[in-house]
């Protein structure tokens, strides 16, 4: 599917639901789910909206969160080996997939009536392994191509491992919601687009395949640094005089 086609059918989507006047999503209003800092929250019911369909599939057919997060885990590893492999296009078609499983999962968990502290262990430790084995794939894609892009991958990896460990860590002493620009959600979705329209975008400008891949692992690796030292500065501020 060509990129043009890919943004025509989105519009076509975002203006079906726009004119539906839909409510925004319950689940994702209680549980207090933002995209890009709120800026983007119509985008997030949109597209919650369209897997609508989907989880009531799901739901008929008695799947479980546990099933979706295996699934995650295996699209994470087709889509780093997709990469790896440079065959981009597939690479964020399995990212793409691998973000639905991971909403899902949660949305299937709510609704059973089934969320605990195990799921949400599983479903925090599984994305961590997703991020790493979609870098990865970056890595090995501009190792032998761009030591460049190489470098800069590996340096997304660590950042975005920082940004979930600063999360993490806030959590256990108390602190929540952090925020940040480049949080999981932003880089899913960021690196799904690259991966899609990185081969045409690469050809327009006249250069190399994953010549927009490399900017955007540059620009990843910036912003999960910069979003891991905002939470790290505003969870110190906020600890600071605390009794232990």
């Amino acid at each position: 599917m060509t990129p043009s086609i890919i943004v025509g059918l989105a519009i076509v989507s975002m203006a079906v639901y726009a004119a539906l006047r839909r409510a925004p999503d319950a689940d994702a209003q209680r549980k207090g789910a933002s995209f890009l800092l709120g800026v983007g929250n119509f985008f997030l019911h949109w597209f919650l909206w369209c897997l609508g369909p989907v989880e009531a599939l799901l739901t008929k057919v008695g799947a479980t969160p546990d099933v979706l997060n295996l699934l995650g885990l295996f699209f994470g590893l087709l889509s780093g080996t997709c990469i790896a492999l440079g065959h981009l296009e597939a690479g964020g078609w399995s990212i793409a997939a691998g973000g639905a499983c991971d909403i899902l999962d949660g949305r299937l968990a709510r609704a059973q009536g089934v969320v605990s502290l195990y799921g949400k262990f599983i479903d925090s430790t599984l994305d961590r392994f997703v991020d790493v084995l979609v870098l990865l794939g970056f890595v090995f894609f501009f190792v032998s191509r761009n030591p460049t892009g190489a470098f800069a991958s590996a340096a997304a990896m660590g950042g975005s491992l920082l940004v979930s460990y600063t999360q993490s860590r806030g959590e256990t002493v108390g602190i929540i919601k952090t925020g940040g620009l480049m949080q999981r959600a932003e880089r899913v979705v960021f690196t799904c687009v690259v991966c899609l329209f990185d081969p045409s975008l690469s050809l327009q400008l006249g250069r190399p395949v994953g010549t927009v891949a490399l900017w955007a692992m540059v620009f990843t690796a910036a912003t999960t640094f910069g979003t891991a030292a905002y939470r790290t500065i505003v969870i110190a501020s906020r600890l600071r005089g605390k009794p232990s």
